[in-house]
C-alpha cells in the first residue's frame, strides 16, 4: 500500500493554541493580580483598570480578553479534528476505528477533567465544567459531524442554537420575592431584568439539571450550585463553538488560494461577532460565558475566527514565521502545559523562591510581584517544553 504524503502542520493553528496555552498556563501572566495591587494605590489608574478588566472573567454578562481563553481552545479543538482525523483516514484507518478513537479520546478528556477539579478535594469532585470534560463532552458528536455536508452541519448549529435558547426563553422565572441571599452574591451583584431574566446566574434551566444529575454522584454534601455560575450542559452550545471550528479547519484545509482563505476566515468572524452582540444588543440573548448562551456562541467564535484569521494572515499568507517560535513549541504540547499549569505552578514558584531567595519577584516593586513570577514560572515551563520539542516528544491524547 503506497504511504499518502506528508500533510504539512498548519503553523498558524499551532501558534494560536500556544498563544492561548501559555497565557492559561502563566494564569495570565499575572496581570489581574498586578492590576489589583497597583488600583489599590491609584484607583482611578485607567490603564490598570483596563488591564484588570481584560485579565478577569466579567461577573456575568459581557465579555474580556480572558472570556476568550475557553472558546479559543475549544474552537481549535474543531479545526484540528479534520487534520487529524484525515490523516488517520489517508493512512488507511477504517471508519469504525476513527469513531473507536473519538469515543476513548472523549472518555479520556472527560476523566481527566474529573481528576483536574478532584485536585484540591478531599474526594473525587464529580463535576464537568472543566475545559477538558466540556471538550469531552461533546467531543463524539463532533466526530459524527466530521466529513458532512457544510449545509448539515449549518443545521445542526441552528438546531443546537435555537433550540437551546428556546428552552431557557420558556422556563419560568424566581418570584419578585425570591431570596438571592442563598447564593451567597455580592451585595454589588446586578441580577437581569424583564426577558433577559431567563438566563439568570442558578435559576436558569442548566442551574436545576445541575441540581439534580450531579447529585447522582458520591458527594460529601448535596450540590447545591456551582459558585461560579458554570453549568454541565455549557457543552450543548459549547459543542457549536466546537463545529464552527470544524467548518473553519475543512475550510482552510481544503482551500488552495491562502488570500480566499483569510478572507473567508475574516469575514466568517465580523458576521458572527455582528451577530452574536446584536442578538444581546437588542435584548434577545445576554452574552454570558459562564452558561454559553447563543448569544455568546457566536460573538466568541466570531473573535476566535478573527484571531485565527490574524495568526494565518501573519504566518501562512505573509511568510513571517520566525517570531512564532516560542508559541509554536508551547502549541505543539498544548496539553502537557496545560496539565504544568494546572497541576505544578504552586510547587514550581515555591521552588523558584527557595532556591533564588524571595526578594527577587520584587524586583519592579511589591506590586509587579506577580507579573514578574508568572512570568518566571511560565519560563520554567517553555524551557522544559522546549527539550521536549528538541527530543521531538509530544503528549496527546
Amino acid at each position: 500500500m503506497p504511504v499518502p504524503p506528508s500533510e504539512p502542520r498548519l503553523t498558524s493553528l499551532d501558534a494560536y493554541r500556544g498563544f492561548v496555552m501559555i497565557a492559561l498556563a502563566a494564569n495570565g501572566f499575572g496581570l489581574a493580580a498586578t492590576a489589583k495591587n497597583i488600583l489599590e494605590k491609584s484607583p482611578d489608574n485607567v490603564v490598570w483598570k483596563a488591564i484588570h478588566y481584560q485579565f478577569e472573567h466579567v461577573p456575568w454578562t459581557g465579555c474580556g480578553f480572558w472570556d476568550l481563553i475557553q472558546p479559543s481552545f475549544m474552537f481549535m479543538v474543531g479545526v484540528s479534528l479534520p487534520y487529524s482525523y484525515g490523516k488517520r483516514k489517508a493512512a488507511g484507518d477504517s471508519y469504525g476505528r476513527l469513531l473507536l478513537h473519538a469515543v476513548v479520546r472523549s472518555l479520556v478528556l472527560i476523566l481527566l477533567g474529573v481528576f483536574l477539579s478532584s485536585n484540591s478535594a478531599k474526594q473525587t469532585d464529580f463535576t464537568f465544567m472543566n475545559v477538558l470534560t466540556q471538550i469531552g463532552l461533546g467531543y463524539v458528536f463532533l466526530f459524527l459531524l466530521w466529513n458532512r455536508p457544510v449545509w448539515l452541519q449549518t443545521l445542526a448549529a441552528v438546531v443546537i442554537l435555537a433550540g437551546y435558547w428556546g428552552w431557557f426563553a420558556q422556563s419560568s422565572l424566581p418570584p419578585s420575592d425570591f431570596d438571592w441571599s442563598q447564593y451567597s452574591l455580592p451585595a454589588t451583584w446586578t441580577s437581569l431584568a424583564g426577558f433577559e431574566a431567563h438566563w439568570q446566574i442558578h435559576t436558569n434551566p442548566a442551574a436545576e439539571v445541575d441540581r439534580w444529575f450531579l447529585n447522582l454522584f458520591p458527594r460529601a454534601t448535596p450540590f447545591v450550585f456551582n459558585k461560579g455560575g458554570y453549568q454541565t450542559l455549557n457543552f450543548v452550545p459549547s459543542l457549536v463553538t466546537m463545529l464552527f471550528g470544524l467548518m473553519a479547519g475543512t475550510f482552510i484545509r481544503e482551500t488552495k488560494s491562502r488570500g480566499t482563505t483569510l478572507g473567508g476566515l475574516l469575514t466568517a468572524g465580523v458576521v458572527l461577532l455582528a451577530a452574536g452582540w446584536a442578538w444581546s444588543h437588542f435584548g434577545g440573548c445576554p452574552l454570558v460565558k459562564r452558561i454559553w448562551t447563543p448569544s455568546w456562541t457566536l460573538f466568541s467564535t466570531g473573535w476566535t475566527l478573527l484571531l485565527l484569521g490574524g495568526f494565518y494572515g501573519v504566518i501562512d499568507v505573509l511568510g513571517w514565521r520566525a517570531w512564532s517560535f516560542p508559541l509554536v513549541v508551547a502549541g505543539m504540547n498544548s496539553i502537557l502545559l496545560y496539565l504544568m499549569g494546572q497541576l505544578i505552578r504552586p510547587w514550581t514558584r515555591d521552588t523558584l523562591l527557595r532556591h533564588f531567595g524571595e526578594n527577587w519577584p520584587k524586583m519592579f516593586g511589591t506590586e509587579s510581584e506577580p507579573l514578574v513570577m508568572s512570568c518566571a514560572v511560565l519560563l520554567t515551563f517553555w524551557l522544559f517544553i522546549y527539550w521536549l520539542y528538541r527530543q521531538r516528544i509530544f503528549v496527546r491524547i
